[in-house]
């Protein structure tokens, strides 16, 4: 048990630049400090004393913010970030070197005692703010799940998973981004400015339409051309021929 608990306290100092030494994690995260009181309910509640288990889980609750039922089962190397508000369900399991930060709830969709209810967490999976995961299913190992996302369904490995509902982002179209990402181990928050898949739509409509009107307003040039080379008395019109497709502006209000 206390070599689980020394891995949650390395995890916090190799994932939060704030964390300055051991003892800081251990008297002031309240991540750690739930992670603790957990394996304590967790080993009651595995021996039947469930009774027992859900009281400490409840002052776990009132200590730190961060409520995980006993019945939950979390690996090494957890870091909850920050913690306020989050729920983890019964039937939740959450995988070797998970990040979860603030607001997040595994949680369950199903009234059906005794079936898995709540969401399984793969390895290395980062759970951003205020993020909604619900439903029995599976996060694969590396999946990253945008701030306030909504997921009710399968998140493939090593995909991105944002929005409401929740839009899936494979890893390959994510490989550039993540490059960066890699050198320190993960993804603050899991999203970065380029997630939203809605986003990057438009921007690719944006993109076409402003090509599109370059090349009509280069075909007006030629057609002009030839019709003063017919006509030596005709008068070139420039509205045709002119780009006033602010492609830019429209750019900046989608995000990019």
């Amino acid at each position: 048990m206390f070599d689980r608990f020394r891995s949650y306290a390395q995890a916090i100092l190799e994932r939060d630049p704030a964390a300055r030494s051991v003892w800081d994690v251990v008297f002031s995260y309240p991540g750690f400090h739930a992670l603790v009181l957990h394996r304590l309910a967790h080993a009651l509640w595995l021996r039947g004393w469930h009774w027992l288990a859900r009281w400490i889980s409840h002052w776990g609750r009132f200590f730190t913010g961060i409520e995980i039922h006993p019945g939950a089962t979390i690996g090494e190397r957890v870091f909850i970030d920050h913690g306020m508000g989050v729920v983890i369900g019964e039937t939740a399991e959450i995988g070797d070197d998970c990040t979860i930060y603030q607001g997040v709830t595994l949680g369950g969709t199903s009234l059906v005692k005794g079936s898995k209810r709540h969401p399984t967490l793969g390895k290395g999976v980062v759970v951003g703010a205020s993020s909604q995961v619900l439903g029995g299913f599976t996060v694969g190992d590396g999946a990253k799940i945008g701030s306030s996302a909504v997921v009710t369904k399968p998140v493939p490995p090593g995909a991105t998973a944002v929005g409401n509902p929740a839009r899936i982002i494979l890893a390959d179209d994510a490989a550039k981004r993540e490059a960066a990402a890699a050198k320190m181990g993960f993804s603050a928050y899991g999203v970065t400015e380029n997630d939203d898949p809605v986003s990057q739509a438009l921007r690719g409509l944006i993109d076409g339409t402003a090509g599109h009107e370059h090349q009509i307003a280069q075909l007006w040039q030629a057609v002009e051309k030839l019709a003063c080379r017919i006509d030596p008395d005709c008068v070139p019109e420039d509205a045709a021929k002119a780009e006033h497709f602010a492609a830019d502006k429209l750019n900046q209000l989608v995000g990019k």
